[in-house]
C-alpha cells in the first residue's frame, strides 16, 4: 500500500519523502529550477505517494465563478484589519464572495509553515478561484505567488512598486519622509527612529523614508531601535533602551509602538511633548484620544483593501486597472508641540 494510504497526500508528504523543502516542491511543480537529483527524487516521492494537485489553469475554464481566494500573512494589527474591511465591501459592492486564509507568522519561518500555507492556496484553487490576492509584509509572498504560477489571476498587496502585480505599489517611506520632514521644519535635527519590525516590508520602507529625509536636511540619522512587533508592548521596551539625551524628536514606526514608547519613557521620567516631541504613522482610531493626541501619518488602509479587490477582480476578467495612489496624509495633533495642534476630533 502507497505511503499515505488513508488520507489524501499532501505536497509536505513528498518534500519530507523526497528529502526537500516545501518550496522545491512547488517548484517542481511551477517548471522552476529543482536540480537534476532533486527533481528525480520528487518525481519519485509524487508516484510513490499517488500525490496528485487538484488544480485548474486559467485558461481552462469555461466561466468564472465568482470568488476572490485572499492569503493574509503578518499580525492582525489596525492596518491589516482596515485592509480587509475594504476588501470585503468591494467584494459585496462587486458580487464576489471572498474566502480567506490567514497566517501571523512569516511562512518561511519553517517548512511546515510554508507547506501549510501552499496547501490552503491549493484549495483555494481547487475551488477554481477567478484570482487570488496575496496580502504580505514578509519577502516570503515571492514564494507564494511563484507557487500560484500562471494557475489563476495574482494581485498583491505588499507596497512593491516595482511589481505590476502589486495593487497600489508602496506609500510607507512618502508617508515616513512627510513625518520626519515636519519635525525637522519644527527645528529638531537629532530625530530616533523607532522601527517597526525590519524583517516586513513596511518597517524597511519607513526606515528608508526616514533617512531619506534627514539625508536631503543634511541632518544624519541614529541608530535606529528595532521593535520586536508592531505593538505598544515592544514600544515600551524600545524606550527603557533609548539614550536619553541623544535625541529631542521620535519618529514612531507605528501608533501603537509610539503608544508604548511614550508610556516608557514616561516611566523614566521623560513626558512629551515637554521632553522631546512624537509622531507615529497610520492614524489609528485611538491615536487623538492618547495624552498627548498623536501626530501622525494617516493612511486610508480601506482604499488599499478596496484596490486589492478591484484589481483581482478586473484580472480575472482579463483587464487591468490604472493603479491607484494611495497618498498618506500629514495629521498634526499636541505630540509635536511647536506646529498647529489640531482639533479633538481632527
Amino acid at each position: 500500500m502507497p505511503r499515505g494510504a488513508g488520507r489524501r497526500p499532501s505536497m509536505t508528504d513528498v518534500g519530507r519523502l523526497a528529502g526537500v523543502s516545501a518550496q522545491t516542491v512547488s517548484r517542481y511543480f511551477n517548471d522552476g529550477y529543482v536540480s537534476g537529483e532533486a527533481r528525480e527524487r520528487v518525481e519519485a516521492a509524487v508516484n510513490e505517494l499517488g500525490y496528485v494537485r487538484n488544480r485548474l489553469p486559467v485558461q481552462l475554464r469555461a466561466t468564472q465563478t465568482n470568488m476572490i481566494g485572499v492569503v493574509l500573512l503578518g499580525p492582525l494589527n489596525y492596518g491589516n484589519t482596515s485592509i480587509m474591511t475594504g476588501l470585503y465591501r468591494a467584494a459585496r459592492e462587486l458580487g464576489q464572495t471572498v474566502m480567506t486564509t490567514h497566517m501571523a507568522q512569516d511562512p518561511a519561518d519553517s517548512e511546515e509553515l510554508m507547506a501549510q500555507v501552499l496547501g490552503e492556496v491549493d484549495g483555494f484553487l481547487s475551488m477554481r478561484v477567478d484570482a487570488l490576492v496575496l496580502a504580505s509584509p514578509y519577502p516570503s509572498l515571492a514564494a507564494v505567488a511563484e507557487h500560484v504560477g500562471s494557475a489563476t489571476a495574482v494581485v498583491t498587496i505588499a507596497e512593491l512598486d516595482d511589481d505590476a502585480s502589486d495593487a497600489v505599489g508602496g506609500y510607507s517611506c512618502d508617508g515616513a519622509r512627510m513625518v520626519v520632514e515636519h519635525l525637522l521644519a519644527l527645528g529638531h535635527r537629532r530625530i530616533l527612529h523607532v522601527a517597526g519590525p525590519l524583517d516586513r516590508q513596511q518597517a524597511r520602507a519607513r526606515l528608508r523614508g526616514y533617512r531619506d529625509a534627514l539625508a536631503a536636511a543634511g541632518a544624519m540619522p541614529l541608530a535606529a531601535l528595532e521593535a520586536e512587533e508592531w505593538d505598544a508592548r515592544s514600544g515600551a521596551q524600545c524606550a527603557l533602551r533609548a539614550p536619553l539625551d541623544d535625541f529631542s524628536a521620535v519618529f514612531a514606526g507605528n501608533d501603537e509602538i509610539a503608544l508604548g514608547f511614550m508610556t516608557g519613557m514616561a516611566r523614566r521620567g521623560r513626558r512629551a511633548p515637554e521632553d522631546y516631541i512624537i509622531a507615529g504613522f497610520d492614524d489609528m482610531p485611538d491615536a487623538r484620544f492618547l495624552i498627548p493626541a498623536l501626530t501622525t501619518a494617516r493612511v486610508d488602509f480601506e482604499a488599499v483593501g478596496e484596490a486589492g479587490l478591484v484589481a483581482a477582480v478586473a484580472r480575472a476578467g482579463g483587464r487591468e486597472v490604472l493603479r491607484p495612489r494611495v497618498r498618506p496624509e500629514l495629521v498634526v495633533r499636541e505630540s509635536t508641540a511647536g506646529g498647529a495642534a489640531s482639533s479633538l476630533l481632527a
